[in-house]
């Protein structure tokens, strides 16, 4: 089976956050959006489940962190160019994200981010060349 990934965020206003991912150029699935959440595509092996954070409460035992005061995970959200990164950083902050930091030039990398309006922090990356993968071990 091809590896895929799902993370699930809380937020305060699930219609403002959809509002806010659309119009950085995301799309959410029908299929897995309900009243309680949606599930917005960053690719095709990639998703984010957008739920409102009472419903997130009963997904796990554990109390939720506050994104606003504490980071739990940085989001890495990799660019085709360092001109996405800027445009999409300069954009998010237009729609009412934060920006914590100055862009970062490593040179072979080039990083920017915001906080969204929830809180979580996602880290827009350009490498101008990807390592190689390395095989999986046996």
């Amino acid at each position: 089976m091809k590896k895929q990934l799902a993370i699930t965020l809380p937020v305060r206003g699930l219609a403002r956050s959809q509002a806010f991912f659309t119009a950085l150029g995301f799309t959410f699935n029908p299929q897995f959006s309900s009243e309680q959440g949606s599930g917005m595509n960053l690719s095709d092996d990639i998703y984010v489940m957008l739920v409102k954070e009472a419903f997130f409460g009963t997904l796990t035992k554990k109390p939720m962190a506050d994104p606003r005061s504490s980071t739990i995970a940085l989001l890495c959200l990799f660019c085709d160019s360092r001109e996405e990164v800027d445009a999409m950083a300069a954009r998010a902050q237009s729609l009412g994200a934060t920006l914590p930091e100055d862009p970062e030039d490593h040179g072979f990398m080039y990083q920017h981010g915001f906080e969204d309006l929830d809180g979580h922090m996602w880290a827009l990356t350009h490498i101008a060349e990807m390592p190689a993968q390395q095989p999986a071990a046996a």
